[in-house]
């Protein structure tokens, strides 16, 4: 009789870390789920995006040129998070940062010594404006 009781509870040992490692992976594999959903939105993405084009196009430019981008998608998102157009691009330290909501930005850095200067267009276009001054 004692055997056969000892032989339950010896089971359920074995049992539990069986249920301990399904319930950890289910754990993992749903913040996994969130951070891939996070990054497939759109925004992340297009700031990736934007600042990595708008660093090689500093990288191959040559100084006294003004560009003037296309970022329709860039400002409809921001303007639906509520970001304004001037914090959109920001270039200081030879790095581009682009923000298109409040909770991220992603910043790529450029390696020629350039004075760069960015600037929103006019309110009803949305381009925005690069203008290479020269180096430092």
């Amino acid at each position: 009789m004692r055997w056969i009781i000892k032989n339950k509870k010896a089971g359920s040992d074995i049992l539990q870390p069986y249920v301990i490692f399904i319930v950890l992976n289910l754990i993992f594999m749903s913040v996994l789920l969130f951070f891939i959903s996070s990054k497939i939105n759109g925004v992340s993405v297009l700031e990736e995006s934007y600042a990595k084009n708008i660093a090689l196009l500093i990288d191959a430019s040559t100084p006294v040129l003004e560009m003037k981008l296309n970022m329709e998608d860039a400002f409809n998102l921001a303007e639906k998070n509520k970001i304004l157009r001037d914090e959109i691009v920001k270039i200081e330290n030879n790095s581009v940062t682009v923000k298109l909501s409040a909770t991220s930005g992603y910043t790529y850095n450029f390696f020629n010594d350039a004075d760069v200067t960015a600037y929103a267009d006019i309110y009803p276009s949305k381009n925005y404006l690069i203008k290479i001054n020269g180096y430092k």
